[in-house]
């Protein structure tokens, strides 16, 4: 299982999240608290957000181990953003290249995930066969991740529309597990799936954790204190008391600091929603 982290609010330098935290995602790539094995060495990737420039992110991904990468240290420490998506992969589906790395761009959308999509080899066809073909011919990898955010692009962008509310966000990706869900039904494929996910456009983000195996727990995610914002100085991270317009939210697969008031839960088959305002949502997936 991967790791992963989201961020929303304020501009910050991308290195006080990366690198400056006790938990910080790169420590998550070499010593992951919150799982098992605890390396995510398979490459890794940054996506973010310079609205004033273009409403399409910016991405850099490597198959190099994140704590091995000096390019990425010295993009994050001159990088500021108000959006900020971060992945460190542990491979399952899908070769270890950089077409395989998260985060994965669709015009103005990062998507990333932190799960598995079980017997992927014995679905594939029957899920990239009810794909138009322009989501089909966007697929450039081999991962399931992947071909789960395409499954869901197909359900977003059947409007035609150029901008989403992200209500409609959660409503497709839920229409998206339901699909899924059938295709295993039709391909009598007896699996399992776990998606934790989160999408964003620059000014909402949309996250879900979601598991159809009921005899495990779903990997963790965990959302920042509301009326709070994250920040570091001398070393020393925090989540502090903010005015609104100081104030900024993260999704994280692992809690950034040790204060464990400070990071809240997302329950098991729940999605959550952060508008543009920060104001966050919880709400059951109900598939």
């Amino acid at each position: 299982m991967c790791r992963f982290l989201a961020y929303k609010g304020t501009p910050i330098l991308m290195h006080q999240l990366l690198y400056q935290p006790q938990n910080s995602l790169i420590h998550q790539s070499y010593h992951a608290l919150e799982r098992k094995d605890p390396v995510n060495g398979d490459g890794f990737g940054v996506g973010w957000y310079v609205q004033e420039i273009a409403p399409e992110p910016a991405k850099y991904v490597s198959v190099k181990p994140a704590w091995n990468d000096n390019n990425l240290q010295s993009i994050a420490a001159k990088t500021k953003s108000d959006c900020i998506f971060a992945h460190v992969r542990d491979a399952s589906v899908g070769q270890v290249a950089e077409l395989n790395c998260h985060p994965f761009v669709f015009k103005n959308l990062l998507m990333m995930h932190n799960g598995h999509i079980g017997q992927f080899k014995q679905i594939k066809r029957r899920l990239r066969e009810i794909l138009a073909d322009f989501v089909y011919d966007w697929i450039a990898g081999g991962t399931d991740s992947e071909h789960f955010f395409a499954l869901f692009l197909n359900e977003l962008l059947r409007s035609r529309k150029t901008d989403y509310h992200p209500e409609e966000v959660a409503e497709a990706l839920k229409r998206s597990i339901q699909t899924l869900k059938n295709i295993y039904i039709d391909c009598q494929v007896d699996g399992h799936f776990s998606l934790n996910l989160t999408v964003t456009n620059g000014k909402w983000i949309v996250a879900t954790r979601y598991n159809t195996n009921k005899e495990v727990h779903a990997p963790t995610l965990y959302y920042s204190s509301k009326e709070s914002r994250f920040e570091c100085n001398d070393g020393v991270c925090q989540l502090i008391k903010a005015k609104p317009s100081k104030r900024n939210v993260l999704v994280v697969s692992e809690k950034l600091t040790s204060i464990e008031e400070d990071w809240h839960k997302i329950p098991e088959d729940h999605l959550v929603i952060v508008d543009e305002n920060l104001k966050i949502s919880i709400l059951a997936v109900g598939v």
